[in-house]
C-alpha cells in the first residue's frame, strides 16, 4: 500500500481558524471593573455570549493550519452586573509568540526585493514621453460599419 498516486498527491487541506485571538498584550489592558464595552472593545464580540448565563463571555479560538501545529485556547471573562470580576485563561502567547506559531516556513530561497546595480543597469531603457498633441488624441481603433439600412 503507498505505491500507488496517493502516496504521491495528498489532499488540499483546509486551513480552519474559528473564533477570536486573545493575546498577552490585550489580556494586560483588561482591567478589572471594566464595563462590558470596554471589554468588547479590548477583546472583540465574545464567540459565546450564553442567555442563560449573562455573566459570562466566551472567546474561544481554535486554528488547523497545515504545516503548523494546531491550537486552541478558551478565555472566559466573568462579570458581576456591568463590569468585569475576573477572566480565567491558559497561558496566552504574545502577538509575535502567535504570529510566529503559525506562520509556515518559507520553502526554498526568500523572494529578492531589492535589485542590485548590476541588475537596474540590465533593465531596459523606457521609451520616451509622447508629445502632448499625440496624448491629445483619442486612443483606439478605428473602424468602419457597414449602414445598418440599404437605400
Amino acid at each position: 500500500m503507498g505505491d500507488g498516486i496517493t502516496s504521491v498527491i495528498t489532499p488540499y487541506r483546509v486551513e480552519v481558524v474559528q473564533g477570536n485571538v486573545v493575546t498577552r498584550e490585550q489580556m494586560a489592558r483588561v482591567k478589572p471593573g471594566a464595563s462590558r464595552n470596554e471589554v468588547r472593545n479590548v477583546l472583540g464580540s465574545p464567540l459565546l455570549a450564553d442567555p442563560f448565563h449573562a455573566d459570562r463571555w466566551d472567546y474561544s479560538f481554535l486554528i488547523r493550519r497545515p504545516g503548523t501545529e494546531p491550537q486552541q485556547r478558551n478565555v472566559v471573562v466573568y462579570f458581576t452586573g456591568d463590569h468585569m470580576d475576573r477572566i480565567e485563561a491558559p497561558e496566552l502567547p504574545s502577538e509575535v509568540e502567535f504570529v510566529a506559531a503559525i506562520s509556515r516556513p518559507l520553502s526554498g530561497q526568500p523572494p529578492t526585493l531589492a535589485l542590485t546595480e548590476a541588475q537596474r543597469a540590465a533593465l531596459p531603457v523606457p521609451a520616451p514621453p509622447a508629445t502632448a498633441a499625440a496624448a491629445a488624441e483619442p486612443q483606439g481603433a478605428n473602424r468602419r460599419y457597414p449602414p445598418l439600412e440599404q437605400p
